[in-house]
């Protein structure tokens, strides 16, 4: 019988950071939890940020999973809102290493190709298939539906010394 392997996907974002725990036993994935991070609007960058890491740290602690996933920063037409969000991704990924968890970074044209089955889907499609492929998740926001997706696409890209963890 296989361990099941858990694992944390991240959306990040400064106002909404979506998250989302799996378990992957074998091929079966199933759901554990999701929600937002809802990151207080009216206070300084650095503050939004500690919050950010905080959270994140907590769920690293509380779920306790093996590996993570974290969505990239796209680099749209505002060079400046991508600056701010690699920041909040930042602050996810420090939580995430000072848990002692091994992080993957996903492209979300690769999410969504892992998920859906194209990379040009859109929101609405991503959290379908989600749905789809996590019965049991119920009705989510589209931040947890993102950030699950990432979870799901690391189930599908984790790393051979993770991969034996689940065989033993």
């Amino acid at each position: 019988m296989t361990a099941p392997i858990r694992i944390l996907g991240i959306d990040p974002g400064l106002r909404h950071t979506g998250w989302g725990v799996i378990e992957q036993t074998g091929a079966r994935l199933s759901h554990v939890a999701h929600g937002v991070i809802q990151a207080a609007t009216d206070t300084t960058m650095a503050e939004r940020l500690g919050e950010i890491f905080e959270c994140v740290g907590e769920l690293a602690r509380h779920y306790q999973p093996d590996a993570a996933g974290v969505e990239e920063t796209l680099v749209n037409a505002n060079p400046r809102s991508a600056l701010k969000l690699g920041q909040a991704r930042g602050a996810a990924m420090a939580a995430l290493a000072m848990a002692g968890i091994h992080v993957s970074e996903f492209a979300p044209r690769q999410i969504k190709l892992t998920v859906v089955g194209t990379g040009t889907a859109d929101k609405d499609q991503v959290k379908f298939m989600v749905q789809r492929l996590l019965p049991r998740a119920g009705e989510m926001k589209l931040d947890a539906a993102d950030a699950l997706a990432c979870a799901i696409c690391t189930a599908h890209h984790l790393p051979a010394e993770l991969r034996k963890k689940g065989a033993a």
